[in-house]
């Protein structure tokens, strides 16, 4: 909203000037609308590639089936290593199964989620098979995102659906059947707007209903953070965990509190692999997270020969060296980016 504002400010600015306007953009100042002189229409393919999401009234679900005994084989290779061969660990991530009864799906509510159940599984909580299909397809497996095929995730999808007792183990889900599927899931009717964010007896935070038409153009400030309570608890970005490329890190040459921005230096190569291919999800660089430090690998190692194993290690994934915490596969990974990675590691202080 605010850069619509700005942009016609700045046609205006332009005109009264006297520059040069190419005719599509005066045509579009002329008719209130600057979006329309900005890059141009998306093709068809492009709209397909982003436009992906499954609704629960399984709109944008594509046509395809898969079955439990695919699902599995898919599983054993690409999701064990995280979530267990049943969907029950809690290793790496809460548990995906367990906590539902035959009388939670014949009901559509989950009796444990109102009990004292230790916590809850994604299948107590999840109230549309939609979510499970659209979240698989988009973000698993966690080292290769979007690399499963649309058979892959039916059938993935089937076999989590099968470890909850939702589906017969002989079952094939496809986009023909999925709105039987989801008249069986055991908390389909558990979902409700009816309370506030944290448990209590908190009012919903919000019920306002999006702007689809005759919206304002211009939106006023209302209030703003005062100057003097910036930064009032310090840097938050320095006292989050990295965890990932993104979260928890600074911006390169970010002004500081009290001085003149500093330029970054530019990270090594390495550590812009590990980032790249989302190893600082599970390692930092000088304490434990979910698995050992680069640190505490490079010391392990110091003095010996173990470049090569360790970028067979990448390649292939692992359990037991540092901990009962499987690694997961990186086969994707080229090689060059490999041995980067691994010689950046070994060198780490």
């Amino acid at each position: 909203m605010y850069m619509w504002v700005e942009l016609r400010v700045a046609a205006a600015l332009l005109l009264a000037a006297g520059c040069a306007v190419p005719a599509s953009a005066s045509t579009a100042a002329g008719t209130g609308d600057a979006r329309a002189a900005l890059g141009r229409t998306a093709t068809p393919a492009e709209v397909a590639a982003w436009d992906i999401d499954v609704r629960p009234d399984f709109k944008g679900l594509p046509k395809g089936s898969g079955t439990v005994a695919q699902g599995q084989k898919v599983w054993d290779g690409k999701c064990a290593s995280c979530h267990g061969d049943f969907g029950e660990s809690n290793e790496v991530f809460t548990p995906l199964v367990g906590g539902t009864t035959a009388e939670d799906i014949k009901r559509g509510r989950v009796a444990g989620m109102t009990g004292n159940q230790p916590y809850r599984t994604t299948l107590m909580k999840v109230s549309t098979v939609s979510t499970l299909w659209d979240y698989i397809h988009r973000a698993m497996p966690w080292n290769a995102p979007k690399s499963l095929s649309v058979t892959e995730v039916y059938a993935v999808t089937a076999y989590l659906l099968h470890l909850g007792e939702i589906v017969p183990a002989d079952f094939a889900l496809s986009d023909a059947n999925i709105a039987e599927v989801q008249r069986r899931m055991p908390n389909r009717a558990g979902m409700t707007t009816e309370h506030g964010l944290w448990p209590g007896r908190g009012r919903p935070d919000t019920r306002n209903t999006a702007c689809m038409s005759r919206c304002a153009e211009q939106v006023l400030v209302a209030s703003s953070m005062p100057d003097y309570a910036r930064d009032a608890h310090g840097d938050l970005a320095q006292q989050q965990r990295a965890f990932g490329p993104v979260r928890g890190i600074a911006a390169a040459g970010a002004a500081r509190p009290g001085g003149a921005a500093v330029a970054a230096a530019a990270p090594a190569p390495g550590a812009r692999l590990a980032s790249q291919y989302q190893c600082v999800a599970c390692h930092a660089i000088d304490r434990k997270l979910v698995g050992p430090s680069f640190v505490d690998i490079a010391g392990k190692y110091k003095g010996q020969d173990a470049h090569a194993a360790l970028a067979r290690k990448v390649k292939a994934g692992g359990q037991g060296t540092w901990g009962a915490v499987p690694m997961p596969p990186q086969p994707q990974i080229p090689d060059s980016d490999v041995q980067a990675m691994v010689g950046w590691i070994l060198e780490a202080k």
